[in-house]
């Protein structure tokens, strides 16, 4: 069973940076899909950014230029670092790991962009 465990939120002013980790249980960061996700409020979950195997990355319109996804394959993390936040990046942010058939997700980290 893989798990999968976020940390690094908080609350932070607009403008500011915040560095999400996702820590893998098994060695599963450089054999699958790796994303970030969040979910605001009454709102649907939505892909922030995702790292395929090959090192392929997609990054959501909303965050491009602000938000850049890594992975540790030694270490068994990924990461988000996420610069210039605005009030509008506040959510739940969730890591996912995926392989078929196989998905799996952290509990999730709030991040809350407030002055």
């Amino acid at each position: 069973q893989v798990q999968l465990v976020e940390s690094g939120g908080g609350l932070v002013q607009p403008g500011g940076s915040l560095r999400l980790s996702c820590a893998a249980s098994g060695s599963i960061v450089s054999i699958y899909a790796m994303g970030w996700y969040r979910q605001a409020p009454g709102k649907q979950r939505e892909l922030v950014a995702r790292i395929t195997t090959g090192g392929s990355i997609n990054t959501a319109d909303s965050v491009k230029g602000r938000f850049t996804i890594s992975r540790d394959n030694a270490k068994n993390t990924v990461y988000l670092q996420m610069n210039s936040l605005k009030p509008e990046d506040t959510a739940v942010y969730y890591c996912n790991a995926a392989r078929y058939p196989y998905d799996y997700w952290g509990q999730g980290t709030q991040v809350t962009v407030s002055s």
